[in-house]
């Protein structure tokens, strides 16, 4: 394997050569395949834009993003500039390589938009932003090929299989109780975590190399910290989370996305207020680090907060006139 990381650091090295022009665009581009992107876009698309979109892209993305960081965790592989002092650490990232959580969201989310609009200018806009995603991880020296190739084909199996099964699967869910609804979201929800469990407590005395250490401290912060069930606790909570408000909301009625510009523009401000309440405010009090109480806790907290974009938000914005009734 060394052989491979050292042939795959000089295709990286060689892309990194094209020019420092290409560092501000690509830092954007990668930008646009982050999860901190999304989690921003899926608030404005569920309570502001279209509610169906945000829907899709929101359990896509939360259901890609605890299975990457699964396996980050079983390949558990080095990104380029841990391994190879010749990349330039352009960006910092503290997970394992493989497969590229960027490149991998990109197919997923950005296709199940375009799916969702059935545009051929979508369809257009997302393979060209999927290849320039993937692109820009290697330009700022965080993915090898293989990690972008393999997020790539992962990402393009979730989007078949939402696709394929979204339909049937939604109408089904339709005939079920809220109870068994929310009990259907608790069992996929504790399915990530059991994925993710198992390469975490495999990795249980793992340590990071010390070459690996020394070339990732170049880029500064984040310092590797590859073993780690927060992101998974994270998708897991907020799915679960995300679910349970939309149930409940869909009890009262429903919500849908329409209105004026600016109560549009007065939900975004007043939901995302609630959004970083919850998210600083609960971490701030609540307990952090690698026990089972502060997986609880953040478990716990980021169920909140999807159920805050899903129910709460929606419920409030109702209320206060900035979106029409539900209809009953």
């Amino acid at each position: 394997m060394e052989n491979w990381y050292a042939l795959q650091s000089l295709f990286v090295a060689a892309v990194q050569g094209l020019g420092g022009w290409l560092e501000v665009p690509m830092k954007f581009f990668s930008f646009l395949g982050s999860e901190e992107f999304y989690l921003l876009a899926l608030p404005i698309l569920y309570w502001c834009i279209d509610t169906g979109l945000g829907l899709r892209v929101g359990l896509i993305l939360l259901v890609s993003a605890g299975l990457n960081d699964s396996l980050k965790m079983a390949f558990h592989t080095p990104r380029p500039y841990w391994f190879s002092a010749s990349v330039k650490p352009l960006s910092a990232e503290s997970s394992f390589g493989v497969p590229s959580g960027h490149a991998q969201n990109a197919v997923a989310i950005w296709g199940i938009a375009a799916a969702y609009l059935n545009k051929r200018w979508a369809w257009l806009s997302a393979i060209m932003l999927m290849l320039l995603i993937g692109f820009s991880r290697l330009y700022l020296g965080v993915h090898f090929p293989q990690d972008v190739l393999v997020g790539w084909g992962i990402g393009a199996l979730l989007l078949w299989g939402f696709t394929r099964f979204w339909s049937p699967v939604a109408d089904w869910l339709k005939h079920q109780t809220a109870g068994r609804q929310i009990g259907i979201a608790a069992a996929v929800s504790l399915l990530l975590l059991l994925i993710g469990s198992l390469p975490y407590a495999g990795l249980s005395h793992w340590t990071l190399p010390p070459d690996w250490a020394v070339n990732a401290a170049r880029a500064g912060d984040p310092l590797p910290d590859p073993v780690s069930m927060n992101g998974i606790l994270t998708s897991a909570g907020t799915l679960f989370g995300l679910v349970c408000g939309l149930v409940w909301m869909n009890a009262q009625g429903g919500y849908q996305a329409s209105g004026p510009v600016m109560k549009r523009v007065l939900r975004l401000v007043l939901g995302v207020v609630g959004v970083l309440i919850l998210r600083y405010g609960l971490g701030a009090i609540f307990p952090s680090g690698e026990t089972l109480a502060a997986f609880a806790f953040r478990y716990l907290r980021y169920a909140l907060i999807g159920a805050w974009v899903s129910g709460g938000a929606p419920f409030l914005f109702v209320r206060l006139k900035l979106a029409n009734p539900p209809q009953r």
